[in-house]
C-alpha cells in the first residue's frame, strides 16, 4: 500500500484537473467568440508580417495570432470550441508545472493545494473561461516551464530555459516578468557559474527590442509619470487582490462587476507580514540564525514586482488591479514566492490539514465568481450571435463598412467586426452566428437587438411622398380611431402610411421581437403620407409594423 500512499497527492491532481476541465468545457458549451477574439479573427485574415506582428493593445501577439490562424484553417470559425479546449489543455499544464515546482520546495501535498486553487480560480474567469486568452495563459505555461528549466542548473537547462523564454516572450508581454525573473536568476548565479548562460535572457530579450522597434513601438501607451508615482500602489492591491482571490475573499467582497477595493486582502497581505515578522523576531529572540533564502525566491520576487509594476505604469481604464485577467498569473506569482520563502520548513500534518480546508473553502466560494462570469459571457454570446445573424440576413444590401458599434449592437463584444470583413470570414470559414431557425427561438434579448441590427444594416427608410399617392389604393387596411393601435405585417418592398388631419403618428417595428416593437421610426405629421422602404434580404420572416395614432390611417402595401 505504499505507493498508492505516497503518489495519493498526484491522483487527487489528476482528479482535479479532469474535474475543472469537465466543469470549464461544459460552460464554455453555449459561448462563442468574444471580443478581443474578433481582432483576431477579422482584423488578421491575411499573411503579411504584419498580421502576426502587428501589437495586440501593447502586446506582442506572434505565437498566439499564429495558432489561431492554424485552428482558423484546421476547425473554420463556426465553433470557438477547438480553441476552448486548448486554452483548457493550458491551464492543465499551467497547473501541473505549479504543483512541480511547489512540490520541488514544500513538498506534494502543498503543491497540490496551490494547483487546485488554480485550476478553480473563479476570479480569474476571463482567464477560464474566454479562449482568446491562450495568448497570456501560453506565456505563463512557457514561463514556468523556464523556471523549472532553471532549476536544473545544468547547459541543457539553460538552452531549454532559452527556448521556453522566447515562446512566453512570443505569446505576449506577460514574458517580460519571466525575463526580468531569469534576468536575477543570472546575475544572482554569476559566481557560480558565470556570465557565458547570459544568452538565456539575451536571445529572448533581442528578439522583443527588435519586434517593438519594428512594431512594438507603435501600440498605444498610458505610460506617464503620474502612473510611475501611482505603481507602488498598484503593486501592492494587485498582490492583495492575488491573496483575496486564493483565499476565495473576493467572492464576499462583492459581484465580478465590483469596483471594490480589495480590502479583505490588504488585511490578510498585512496579517502574512506580521506572521513572517513574528517567525523572524521568535528565531533571532532564540538566539537562531535565519535561514538563508532559497535560490528561486529572487526569480520568483523579480517576476512578480515587474509584471505587477509593468501593469501599474500601464494602468488603462478596465485594468484596475483586481481585474480578473490578472488573477490567474498573480496567483501563480504568489504561489512561487510562498513556495521559496517557506522552503525547508517542516510542515505538520495539522498545518496541512488546516491549509487543506482553507484551500477546500476558496475553491467552493470561488465556484461563484466563476459561474457569474459565465453567466455574463453567455449574455454576451446570445447578442452577438443574433446580432450576427442579422448582418448576414441582410448580406445583399448592407453596406461593406457598417459596423456593430455598441449602440447598434447593444454590447461592446463586437466593437471589432465590420460588414464587409466579417462576411469575407464567413464565405471562407463559416458562420458561428445563429440560423434563422435558431434566431427565431433564441432568448427575447437576443431577438431585440437582431432587430435592431437588421433595421440599421439594410437599412430601412421612411421619407415623405409630398401628399403622391405612390402606390395607388391596392393592398390597403383603414384603421379608425379608438380601435388601439395599428399593426400590420409587411414584407420587402413599400409600404404607403397615410395619415388623416391631426397630432403626428407615431411608427414601430419588429421582426423577430415578441413583446416590444424596439425599432422606432420617424413619426408621420398629421394629413401627410409617408413611404417605408424596407430592401429585401434573406429571411422570410414578415416585419411587424405599429402605428399610433388618434386619427385614421390608411396602410398600402
Amino acid at each position: 500500500m505504499a505507493w498508492p500512499r505516497r503518489n495519493l497527492p498526484l491522483v487527487l491532481l489528476g482528479v482535479a484537473i479532469v474535474a475543472a476541465a469537465v466543469l470549464l468545457l461544459g460552460l464554455g458549451r453555449d459561448l462563442t467568440w468574444f471580443q478581443d477574439s474578433w481582432a483576431f479573427l477579422i482584423e488578421r485574415q491575411g499573411s503579411s508580417a504584419g498580421d502576426f506582428l502587428r501589437p495586440h493593445n501593447e502586446h506582442i501577439s506572434v505565437l498566439a495570432v499564429s495558432v489561431q490562424k492554424l485552428l482558423l484553417a484546421a476547425f473554420g470559425m463556426e465553433s470557438d470550441f477547438p480553441e476552448r479546449l486548448l486554452l483548457t489543455a493550458m491551464l492543465a499544464a499551467t497547473a501541473i508545472l505549479l504543483f512541480v515546482y511547489v512540490r520541488r520546495r514544500l513538498g506534494p501535498w502543498p503543491a497540490l493545494l496551490a494547483a487546485a486553487v488554480v485550476l478553480f480560480l473563479g476570479p480569474a474567469w476571463e482567464v477560464l473561461l474566454w479562449p482568446f486568452e491562450i495568448s497570456l495563459v501560453g506565456s505563463t505555461v512557457a514561463g514556468l516551464g523556464m523556471l523549472l528549466m532553471l532549476d536544473r542548473g545544468d547547459r541543457r537547462g539553460d538552452a531549454a530555459a532559452c527556448a521556453l523564454l522566447l515562446v512566453s516572450v512570443g505569446f505576449s508581454s506577460l514574458g517580460i516578468p519571466f525575463l526580468a525573473a531569469a534576468l536575477v536568476d543570472l546575475v544572482q548565479r554569476r559566481r557560480e557559474r558565470g556570465w557565458a548562460r547570459a544568452y538565456v535572457p539575451a536571445v529572448p530579450l533581442l528578439a522583443y527590442a527588435a519586434w517593438y522597434a519594428g512594431y512594438g513601438h507603435e501600440a498605444e501607451s498610458a505610460a506617464s509619470l503620474g502612473s510611475v508615482v501611482h505603481a507602488p500602489v498598484f503593486v501592492a492591491e494587485g498582490l492583495a487582490s492575488s491573496l483575496a482571490a486564493i483565499l476565495g475573499l473576493r467572492a464576499v467582497a462583492g459581484g465580478i462587476e465590483s469596483q471594490q477595493r480589495p480590502y479583505l486582502g490588504l488585511l490578510a497581505l498585512l496579517a502574512l507580514a506580521a506572521l513572517a515578522a513574528y517567525a523572524i523576531w521568535r528565531r533571532r529572540e532564540a538566539g537562531g540564525r535565519l535561514p538563508r533564502p532559497a535560490p528561486g525566491l529572487w526569480p520568483a520576487l523579480g517576476a512578480t514586482l515587474a509584471f505587477w509594476g509593468l501593469a501599474g505604469i500601464n494602468d488603462l481604464p478596465g485594468r484596475a488591479p483586481w481585474a480578473s485577467r490578472y488573477m490567474h498569473v498573480g496567483a501563480i506569482f504568489v504561489f512561487l514566492v510562498l513556495a521559496n520563502l517557506l522552503a525547508g520548513v517542516e510542515i505538520r500534518r495539522r498545518v496541512l490539514a488546516i491549509a487543506g480546508g482553507i484551500a477546500a473553502v476558496a475553491v467552493a466560494l470561488n465556484l461563484i465568481p466563476l459561474f457569474e462570469g459565465h453567466d455574463r459571457l453567455r449574455k454576451e454570446a446570445v447578442l452577438a450571435r443574433a446580432d450576427l445573424a442579422a448582418l448576414e440576413i441582410a448580406r445583399g444590401s448592407v453596406d461593406r463598412e457598417f459596423w456593430l458599434g455598441p449602440d447598434v449592437a447593444g454590447t461592446v463584444s463586437l466593437i471589432n467586426v465590420h460588414a464587409g470583413p466579417y462576411l469575407a470570414a464567413v464565405e471562407d470559414h463559416g458562420s458561428p452566428a445563429y440560423t434563422q431557425a435558431e434566431l427565431a427561438a433564441a432568448p427575447e434579448p437576443g431577438r431585440r437587438q437582431a432587430d435592431i441590427v437588421l433595421a440599421r444594416a439594410l437599412p430601412i427608410e421612411l421619407a415623405s411622398a409630398s401628399g403622391a399617392a405612390v402606390l395607388g389604393r391596392r393592398h390597403c387596411q383603414t384603421f379608425t380611431p379608438g380601435s388601439g393601435p395599428a399593426t400590420v405585417s409587411l414584407r420587402s418592398g413599400k409600404a404607403q402610411i397615410e395619415v388623416a388631419p391631426g397630432p403626428p403618428a407615431t411608427l414601430a417595428l419588429r421582426r423577430y421581437t415578441t413583446n416590444e416593437y424596439p425599432v422606432p421610426l420617424d413619426s408621420v405629421p398629421g394629413d401627410s403620407v409617408e413611404v417605408l422602404r424596407i430592401p429585401a434580404d434573406r429571411s422570410r420572416h414578415p416585419w411587424r409594423l405599429r402605428v399610433d395614432a388618434t386619427q385614421h390611417v390608411r396602410i398600402c402595401r
